[in-house]
Order: C-alpha cells, then structure tokens, then sequence
C-alpha cells in the first residue's frame, strides 16, 4: 500500500485521511496537510485503484478498502488513539473501517459524504472537474509556499519533487490521476451506488463529526445532513463550498476543527 506520511507529536492521535472517488491521498488532502502540519501524526493512503494503491484481480470492493486501512493502523498506529477522516467515497470506507475493526477506531469525522448509495448523476460531473479545481487551486501563492515547506512537501511525494510541482499543481494533478486503475475506478463507481449502510449507522458508539458541503452538487446536503442525524451524537460542520471543497483552506480549517473535537470527545 502506498501511504503519504506527516509526523507529528507522538502523544496524540493518529489521523488517517482517507480519500474520495478518482482522487488519490495527496490530491485529496494537501490542504488538509499543512493544516494539521505538526499537530497530528497523520497518514493518507492511495486506496485500491486509485494513483498507487494496491492493484488486484479482485473486483473493487469498499469492504476490501477498509481491511487494507486496518492493517496499515495496526502496523503503524503504536499506541495512539486513531480517528478515521473520510471525504466522499473515503467516508463509506471509513464507516466500514469501525463496522469491521472497532477495536481501531477512536473517532470518526465524515466529509461531503453520505451512508446511502450515491447515485446522483452530479458525482461524475464534479468528480471530472477534479483536475480543473486543483489547477485552480496551485495557482494561489500560499500553496506555493505550503508546499516548498518542509513537512506539507514530504507528504506530496518528497521535497525536492514538491517544490518543483509548486508551480505546476495542475500537471501533478494529471499525473496522479494517470496512475489510477481505470477498471477499479468504475467498479468504484458501482459500489458506492450500492452501498447503503443506513441500517446499522445508528450503532457507531464513537464520537463522529460531519463535515457538511452546503453547496454540494455531487453528494446533496439533504444525504449529508441525513448521514449526520443517523450516527448518534455526530456534530456537524458546514463549508460553504461544493464537492471540490477539499481544495479550499476553509474546508481544511474545518477539518481540522472537527478532529480537534472528535479527539477532545474520544479524549485522546
């Protein structure tokens, strides 16, 4: 499995970033990086298919995603208390994750995502604008220097190639999607418009946050805000932003404020 590492204070929580639909751990959560950049050791994996995930004869399955997640926290975990974030097809993934492996989860924080299956014609359309918010994206100067810094650049793939990619986020972008496996990607999209775990979301016993994209295409707010009343006790956290939200320093501030929430409550 190829996993983006960040360290970060070895006395508090591990959080595992896990990523959406045709996007990989670096494309989805460089925001998220620079924001939780010494705070949280964090890891973000390429889940099974995507950029340099794990590549099978098996069929795609989310089920598979969260099994390949719990043994990379068994081995790297030491200790610590783990919240699992997921953003859009990583949420399923990390619903799973607790469904499975309890015993691995402290806390869970659920991103423009939905525990119902995702068949809204919209996803495809946001999810192929992907490059196109990112290009947007790299062209802001504070990106260009989060990633020339130390850390935030180690954790796109080195910091010699990191500050090369600064001024060029858009040609990375395409880069890391070339590396999908286009066959896993479309058996992706199939899962998702059967997952549906509305059944048993009331029993998630760990606190949860919701981070709510209010003008969110791809997965409507009305599955997210239905996502949040189904797990007991969630909070959530709205971003004024669409599924491309991940892209946005508002969207990784509120991130990283309900991960701080989600580990005062797990008290970790």
């Amino acid at each position: 499995m190829f996993v983006r590492g960040q360290r970060g204070p070895a006395e508090r929580p591990l959080v595992v970033l896990l990523h959406g639909w045709i996007a990989s751990g670096g494309l989805n959560w460089f925001r998220v990086f620079e924001a939780l950049r010494a705070e949280y050791p964090v890891l973000a994996p390429d889940l099974r298919g995507h950029g340099r995930g794990i590549r099978s004869w098996r069929r795609f399955k989310l089920q598979d995603c969260a099994d390949d997640v719990a043994e990379l926290i068994r081995r790297r975990r030491r200790g610590r208390g783990v919240i699992a974030v997921g953003y859009s097809m990583g949420g399923p993934v990390a619903q799973l994750l607790w469904r499975r492996h309890p015993d691995l989860v402290d806390g869970l924080v659920l991103a423009a995502t939905s525990g119902r299956p995702m068949r809204n014609a919209g996803i495809g359309l946001a999810m192929a604008g992907l490059m196109e918010g990112a290009a947007l994206a790299g062209r802001a100067a504070g990106l260009r220097r989060a990633l020339a810094r130390g850390d935030a650049a180690r954790a796109v793939g080195g910091e010699a190639a990191a500050r090369e990619r600064a001024g060029r986020l858009p040609a990375w972008a395409r880069t890391e999607m070339a590396r999908h496996s286009w066959r896993h990607v479309a058996e992706a999209g199939a899962e998702l418009g059967r997952y549906d775990a509305r059944d048993w979301l009331h029993e998630i016993d760990v606190p949860t946050g919701v981070v709510l994209t209010r003008r969110d295409n791809a997965i409507p707010p009305a599955y997210q805000e239905s996502l949040a009343k189904r797990v007991r006790g969630s909070r959530v956290y709205e971003v004024e932003a669409g599924h491309l939200a991940f892209a946005r320093r508002s969207f990784a501030e509120t991130t990283r404020r309900a991960i701080g929430d989600v580990a005062k409550r797990a008290k970790l």
